[in-house]
């Protein structure tokens, strides 16, 4: 089995413009994802996919490689697709761009579900949070099977407590998934679906089409820079070993 890592990139992003190559300890932002998406076992390369020649010139100049992409996708999943229909691969993980330190071991999670069975389409990971944590309607949340396949997403606290949840995790998601091609490719071309509109969560897609995300629980969120507030954090995460 050939598990490909992309990374989407692009330079326009809402909060953070430039964000990609914003410098974090002496190297931009997408050298370090790259880097440690690079470590994962099981990961056979690492591309980065985007829209922006300064992007693509700042992986080049680290080694790494990278691919043009059009301007028009709606989504990350979109520019993934793109970059993902001309590669031998079988797996095809995405990682997102703005998270520096991932953990190699995430990605290696969510790779070993694909060698253990050859039905899986999709797997993204999870991790457990608190009843607090829960109302953050920034922080996605999952409930899942008494398999862990994924039952629903939502920014809105669930399962609803209306007695103490006992005998299994409240999950926050992370933003982490790994693909057959095939299913990368399909999924790509489905019609956006009503809760995925209006819960703004496109994985909800792959719900209402009737397809299965198998979970993984892994033990910590990744920390993700929207802002430069949070690269500032990433900075001393970094300077303090991770």
């Amino acid at each position: 089995m050939k598990a490909t890592v992309i990374i989407p990139a692009r330079m326009s992003a809402t909060r953070f413009p430039g964000k990609p190559l914003a410098d974090l300890c002496g190297k931009p932002m997408i050298q370090w994802v790259y880097e440690r998406a690079a470590q994962a076992k099981g990961v056979d390369g690492v591309l980065v996919a985007t829209c922006d020649q300064e992007i693509i010139d700042a992986v080049t100049s680290f080694g790494g490689q990278a691919v043009m992409t059009s301007d028009k996708h709606r989504s990350g999943t979109d520019r993934l697709a793109e970059a993902a229909a001309g590669l031998d691969a079988d797996v095809i993980v995405n990682v997102q761009g703005d998270e520096p330190l991932i953990d190699p071991s995430a990605i290696e999670r969510a790779i070993t579900p694909f060698t253990e069975d050859a039905s899986l389409e999709m797997v993204s990971l999870m991790v457990p949070i608190d009843t607090e944590s829960a109302k953050d309607p920034n922080l996605v949340k999952v409930v899942v099977t008494v398999d862990n396949y994924a039952l629903y997403f939502s920014r809105s606290p669930i399962p609803y407590e209306r007695k103490p949840l006992t005998g299994r995790s409240i999950y926050g998601h992370v933003g982490l998934y790994a693909y057959t091609k095939d299913f990368l490719l399909k999924f790509a071309s489905m019609t956006p679906t009503p809760l995925e509109a209006a819960e703004s969560l496109e994985q909800l897609r792959v719900l209402e089409n009737g397809h299965r995300i198998k979970m993984v629980e892994i033990s910590d969120r990744p920390l993700g820079v929207d802002t430069e507030e949070d690269l500032a954090r990433a900075s001393e995460a970094i300077n303090r070993g991770l």
